[in-house]
């Protein structure tokens, strides 16, 4: 199988799309898939900032470190380099289909349409909230990251 990229998408790309990113990480390493993955934002607000303090103290919860992650925003371009582009709510996804050239080869959708009987369901956006927002995204990111493992399995065997 040749190695699948992958680009988790969201407003700013501080909370919810890093931790799609280190969630879908550890799911296909778990799993041993040979996976590139990232995260970007729709809007530029935080380009080259870290996650949400929020985003990392959920991620270390999980043994994961994304402190390094770094905010960049979509491109037109990702759409020919990524094969998966995965937005976290409706709003992201006219975002997304704006930046969309219309040519690439990345199939698109929001990430819980991936899980069985939550298509057309949002991530939740812990932003304005306290810690327990970003539990409550975590667990949805994983349970996307969780299908999408699945989903690439099934169509490589």
């Amino acid at each position: 199988m040749s190695k699948i990229k992958v680009l988790f998408v969201c407003l700013g790309n501080i909370c919810r799309s890093p931790l799609a990113e280190a969630a879908f990480r550890a799911a296909a390493q778990d799993a041993g898939l040979d996976v590139e993955v990232e995260s970007a934002g729709t809007a530029n607000y935080h380009v080259g900032e870290r996650p949400d303090p929020r985003s990392i103290a959920e991620a270390r919860k999980h043994d994961i470190d994304i402190s390094g992650y770094r905010g960049r925003q979509l491109q037109a371009a990702d759409f020919h380099e990524f094969d998966y582009i995965l937005g976290m709510d409706a709003s992201n996804m006219t975002n997304i289909a704006a930046v969309d050239p219309g040519d690439g080869k990345a199939h698109v959708a929001m990430l819980l349409d991936l899980v069985p009987g939550q298509q057309g369901r949002e991530v939740a956006d812990p932003w304005y909230g306290g810690p327990e927002g970003f539990t409550t995204t975590w667990n949805e990111v994983k349970a996307g990251a969780d299908a999408l493992v699945a989903v690439l399995i099934n169509e490589n065997n």
